[in-house]
C-alpha cells in the first residue's frame, strides 16, 4: 500500500489486515502504551479545514507511536495559491515521512500523491473520508464481534462519509441502505463501484428515500451534518429539505433492531440531523466511534511507514489464534443469534433502486430459502415450539413408548 486515499482502493484483505492492525494496537495501548513503531518517523499535517478530531487524533496517534506531527495551518501553505499543490508535495516528500492532507477538492488529494515521493493520507477530502469509515468499520466489529450480514442504514446526505460507509460495507460483507432527499442521493460512479464489491461480498445493498425503510430492522443507524464545511450558502435549502423526516429520533431508532447502536462522524449539528436524546442515549457509540479514529489511524500510519512492524504483530497475532485466517488480532466473540429474514420494502424511485444483488438474497429482500434435509432413521424429531422447547408427547403416546 503506498498512499491511503480512498477505501475503495482497497482489498477486502487490506481492509480487514487493516482493521487486525488496529485492534491489535488498540490493545496495547490500553494494555500501558505501544512500543515506539514509528521512532524518528514525522507525520506532516496538511489542514485546509479545522478539524477536532483529525488533527489531535493524527498528533496523539504519532506521539503513541514514537513519532512527531507537525500541523501546517490553511495560511501557511495556501494549498495550489502560493504554490502549486505538486511543489508542495515534491518540498513536504524533504522533509517528512508522510504527508496527511484535509482538503476541500478530492484532486488536491490526487495531486499530492502523483507528486509526493512519500506516502500521503487522505484527512478529508470532497469525494472521500475514509479514516473515519476506517474507525466507523473498528467500532461496529466491536459492537457486533462481525461485520460480515451486519446491516448500516445511513440516513441524510450523501456525502464523502456514506461513500468511504458504502465502499467499507461493501468490501467487509455488510449489509448497506442509505436514505437520503431526493436530489442527494449517492453519485453513480460510487454506486456502481459499491455495486460491484457487493457483488463479491455477498453485502445487500438497498436505496431510498424513505427513512423508515432504511431503518427497518438495522444494526446501525448513521448520520452525519446535513450542511457540510463549505455549503453555509446552502443551509436554509438543505435544513427545508432534510428537516425533520431524516433526523435520527426516538421514532426512527425504534425501527431498528432492539440492541441496534446510533452512530455520527460528528460535529453534531443537535437537534437536526439527531437528537440529544439519541446522541446522548444508552444506544450512542458516538464517543468510541471517534475515539476508533486515533486507533484506526495508527493502523494505516504503521502500515504505510513501518510495515515490517505491521508484518510482526500479525505473526503475533496468529501465533495465538492460528485459525483465525484474516481476523487473526481480532478478538474472539460468540456465534451472533440468526437474524431474522428482512422484510421486503416497497418500491422505490430511488435513481439506484436497481442494483446488483449478491447471488443469495434479492436487495433489500428475503433471501432465498435453501432446503431442508429430512431427518435421518424412520422417527422424525419432535416438532420445536416458537419459544424453541420440544413439544411434550401425549399421555397416549407414552403409555405406547413412542
Amino acid at each position: 500500500m503506498k498512499h491511503f486515499l480512498s477505501l475503495a482502493d482497497l482489498t477486502p484483505k487490506e481492509l480487514i489486515g487493516l482493521l487486525d492492525l488496529a485492534v491489535a494496537l488498540k490493545a496495547e495501548r490500553k494494555q500501558g502504551q505501544n512500543p515506539p513503531y514509528l521512532q524518528g518517523k514525522t507525520l506532516g499535517m496538511i489542514f485546509q479545514k479545522p478539524s477536532l478530531r483529525t488533527r489531535v487524533s493524527f498528533d496523539a496517534a504519532m506521539l503513541h507511536l514514537g513519532g512527531h506531527a507537525l500541523y501546517l495551518s490553511p495560511n501557511e501553505i495556501a494549498l495550489g495559491q502560493r504554490e502549486s499543490v505538486g511543489d508542495v508535495a515534491r518540498v513536504l516528500s524533504r522533509y517528512v515521512d508522510a504527508v496527511m492532507a484535509r482538503v476541500f477538492g478530492h484532486k488536491d488529494v490526487l495531486d499530492l500523491a502523483r507528486h509526493a515521493s512519500v506516502p500521503v493520507i487522505n484527512g478529508l477530502s470532497d469525494y472521500s473520508h475514509p479514516c473515519q469509515g476506517m474507525g466507523d468499520l473498528l467500532t461496529v466489529y466491536e459492537r457486533f464481534g462481525k461485520l460480515k450480514k451486519v446491516k448500516v442504514a445511513y440516513i441524510g446526505d450523501g456525502n464523502n462519509v456514506a461513500n468511504s460507509l458504502i465502499f467499507g460495507c461493501t468490501l467487509a460483507g455488510a449489509d448497506f441502505a442509505i436514505a437520503t432527499p431526493i436530489g442527494y442521493e449517492i453519485k453513480g460512479d460510487v454506486v456502481a463501484k459499491a455495486q460491484a464489491f457487493a457483488a463479491k461480498s455477498g453485502s445487500n445493498l438497498y436505496f431510498t428515500h424513505d427513512p423508515n425503510e432504511a431503518a427497518r430492522e438495522a444494526d446501525v443507524l448513521y448520520t452525519d451534518v446535513w450542511t457540510s464545511m463549505g455549503q453555509e450558502g446552502e443551509m436554509q435549502k438543505r435544513i427545508e429539505a432534510f428537516s425533520p423526516r431524516y433526523q435520527i429520533n426516538a421514532a426512527l431508532l425504534s425501527r431498528a433492531r432492539r440492541n441496534a447502536i446510533v452512530m455520527h462522524c460528528l460535529p453534531a449539528h443537535r437537534g437536526q440531523e439527531i437528537t440529544d436524546e439519541i446522541a446522548d442515549g444508552p444506544q450512542s457509540a458516538l464517543w468510541d466511534q471517534a475515539e476508533n479514529r486515533m486507533h484506526a489511524q495508527k493502523a494505516i500510519l504503521v502500515e504505510l511507514l513501518a510495515p515490517e512492524h505491521a508484518r510482526e504483530i500479525h505473526a503475533r497475532a496468529l501465533a495465538l489464534r492460528p485459525t483465525a485466517g484474516l481476523k487473526a488480532g481480532l478478538p474472539e466473540t460468540p456465534p451472533a443469534a440468526p437474524r431474522a429474514a428482512a422484510r421486503t420494502p416497497s418500491k422505490s424511485r430511488h435513481p439506484h433502486a436497481v442494483t446488483a444483488r449478491p447471488s443469495t438474497a434479492s436487495i433489500g429482500g428475503r433471501p432465498k430459502r435453501t432446503a431442508k434435509a429430512k431427518p435421518s432413521g424412520k422417527r422424525r424429531p419432535p416438532k420445536a415450539s416458537i419459544g424453541g422447547k420440544p413439544k411434550a408427547k401425549s399421555k397416549s403416546s407414552r403409555r405406547r413408548g413412542a
